[in-house]
């Protein structure tokens, strides 16, 4: 009975001490804005981002006119992006750029409020708000520091989101081309390569337009199909200028040659008439 009473007790105070080493760690009524900041920062480094976003912002609400609030805004930033909390950190790099406009960090603060948005683009058949929201901070970033690593860096993610964009709207000309809505589907391979020219997705984009077209006018009354089989041929026209050495060539000059086809039927009956 003695011996677990002892180990009650020595488990209370482990419990306690336990208790009063986390208690030290966190910001009390009282602390320095340097002893706030500590904590802070000790939070952050050891990987606790959740408490340190709260301690940060302790920090600044206690002075933000202090030579600590710089520091404690980009790590506030950093742990909540550091948290995956990504719409707050892109909000808390914004607010440090925007006034700390002379620190050595505004260039990083500023990539990393667009690879907050970027972070946070979705799969390709969803919303695309935030993809476009990444582009147009990216492109603002390229804009100011031109030529640094983070501008190519900033660059290749560009690339990256173009193409997730320019798949989504493949996919929807895809889709069309699926429900026999031709007209539609072409607009939207249409709007593939004239938004996202180099993208992945634009060559055979191309390439499909010109067979959307085709299906088109194979299937309009005679009257329309000269005019819609005259749209594959440009589309092919397009194909040679934007990629003479296209991987897909050979399919590209099928398509065409079936316009070709199409439209030699349709002068033909005109010429009997």
């Amino acid at each position: 009975m003695l011996k677990i009473h002892k180990s009650i007790v020595v488990l209370l105070l482990f419990i306690l001490l336990f208790a009063g080493c986390r208690s030290s760690q966190h910001i009390r009524p009282g602390d320095t804005i340097e002893v706030a900041f500590e904590k802070a920062m000790s939070q952050f480094e050891r990987e606790r981002f959740s408490h340190a976003v709260r301690s940060f912002e302790t920090v600044l609400s206690m002075g933000r006119g202090t030579e600590f609030a710089a520091d404690a805004q980009f790590y506030l930033a950093k742990s909540h992006f550091n948290n995956r909390a990504f719409l707050s950190a892109a909000s808390e790099f914004r607010r440090f750029a925007r006034n700390y406009t002379r620190d050595d960090r505004r260039e990083e603060a500023e990539f990393m409020e667009a690879y907050s948005h970027y972070r946070m683009s979705p799969r390709f058949n969803l919303d695309q708000t935030e993809t476009y929201n990444a582009l147009d901070r990216f492109q603002l970033f390229v804009t100011r520091y031109p030529g640094t690593d983070r501008a190519r860096e900033a660059q290749e993610l560009m690339d990256e989101l173009r193409d997730k964009l320019a798949k989504k709207k493949f996919h929807a000309a895809e889709m069309y081309m699926r429900v026999r809505q031709y007209q539609s589907a072409a607009i939207y391979y249409g709007l593939t390569v004239e938004r996202f020219p180099g993208s992945s997705w634009a060559e055979e984009a191309l390439v499909n337009q010109i067979l959307a077209y085709v299906y088109f006018a194979e299937n309009s009354v005679r009257e329309r199909q000269q005019e819609r089989f005259e749209k594959a041929v440009e589309s092919y026209q397009q194909y040679l200028q934007i990629f003479p050495r296209g991987a897909n060539r050979e399919l590209a000059e099928e398509h065409h040659d079936r316009a070709l086809a199409g439209l030699a039927r349709v002068t033909a009956v005109t010429a009997e008439r």
